[in-house]
């Protein structure tokens, strides 16, 4: 699977120099964990998750000590040049899905801008993959049945099954099929059975 099958776009994004109470409400009210940072050609230069905005933005309660405890003397960041990330790892619209989750999880990312080019088009977090693993067997099975039919009109519909997201194609090897299947955004893997 390819990532431009997965991401998210348009993608939500915010500038260096808006303000962090402003990419907070942001962040909270499209319910997403992180934001690329553009200039003023669109282009990316930053990225700006949860962890960063939060960064600062409380001081320790009295109640919770047992002596007393100041505040930082130290004003909060104020804009999201002031905490974002200038590193950023990205992909492109045809990097496979798997080494997107290898670089998430060895970079410890949630989220990777996806570009084209210098253009910003589409976001893949983690949140995004979970989301096709939680679709429903049935509907796998579907979608599977239908990509097959685009290329075999009469391929048939006891044919096909989904467990898990596992794709169980019926007949002899058809690497074909089998591709076909493996491209639909949520089967983790296509097997073979016998024909009776």
């Amino acid at each position: 699977m390819l990532v431009r099958e997965v991401m998210t776009s348009p993608v939500v994004t915010v500038r260096r120099t808006d303000l962090v109470r402003r990419a907070i409400r942001l962040l909270h009210g499209h319910d997403i964990t992180a934001a690329p940072v553009v200039d003023e050609a669109g282009r990316v230069i930053g990225i700006v998750s949860e962890l960063d905005l939060l960064r600062g933005e409380f001081d320790p309660d009295p109640r919770a000590h047992a002596r007393p405890v100041h505040g930082s003397a130290e004003p909060p960041p104020s804009t999201v040049g002031e905490v974002m990330t200038g590193k950023v790892i990205t992909v492109t619209e045809n990097t496979d899905v798997t080494t997107a989750i290898e670089l998430m999880v060895g970079q410890r990312v949630k989220s990777l801008p996806v570009i084209r080019g210098d253009a910003l088009v589409g976001i893949v977090s983690r949140r995004d993959l979970m989301a096709l693993l939680a679709r429903p067997d049935s509907m796998l099975r579907d979608d599977v049945l239908a990509a097959l039919r685009e290329q075999y009109p009469r391929y048939p519909g006891d044919g096909v099954s989904v467990q898990d997201g596992i794709a169980e194609l019926a007949g002899p090897a058809d690497d074909v099929a089998d591709v076909i299947a493996r491209t639909v955004p949520g089967i983790v893997r296509v097997t073979r059975r016998s024909a009776p």
